[in-house]
């Protein structure tokens, strides 16, 4: 379709998106009350969906495989008009910011690891003063007992 179509050719209804990007309609309903679609209401109270947002979808979709929170991918996407697909340019911002988000997200797993990782060689499994399972001593706070174990 050219952009001399007629507005009308230009939408989609819910179905249409769903069967266009393997999305179900539940989960397009949900990216819709997220603020990560948009759609219009026809006279009968039906959305309509630009067809821009099937590159709004793999823009979502995309981003999530990489493992960035939807909240994230809202803001990102409110940088670009409501019917506005993502651009080429558009993506290689968002690509730095995710690696930005993903090395940092890398970086805090492997600090669990090697805590993790020093605990077991450790092996005193001391609750007072293992900075893993007892960082900072909060369980002091409450009381003598053996809290882990009572699941409080």
């Amino acid at each position: 379709m050219t952009d001399s179509a007629p507005a009308s050719a230009q939408l989609l209804t819910i179905g249409e998106l769903s069967g266009r990007s393997g999305v179900p309609h539940t989960a397009l309903r949900f990216y819709e009350r997220q603020g990560l679609i948009h759609s219009r209401r026809t006279a009968g109270n039906q959305r309509r969906y630009h067809r821009a947002t099937l590159r709004r979808i793999a823009f979502i979709r995309a981003s999530q495989h990489t493992g960035v929170p939807l909240a994230v991918i809202r803001e990102v996407l409110a940088l670009l008009p409501a019917d506005a697909p993502p651009t080429k340019e558009f993506w290689e911002r968002a690509s730095e910011c995710w690696s930005r988000e993903i090395n940092e997200r890398i970086a805090r797993l492997e600090r669990v690891r090697d805590r993790f990782t020093r605990c077991i060689g450790c092996g005193c499994l001391s609750f007072d003063e293992c900075a893993l399972v007892n960082p900072g001593d909060v369980l002091a706070g409450r009381g003598p007992g053996p809290h882990r174990l009572l699941g409080s």
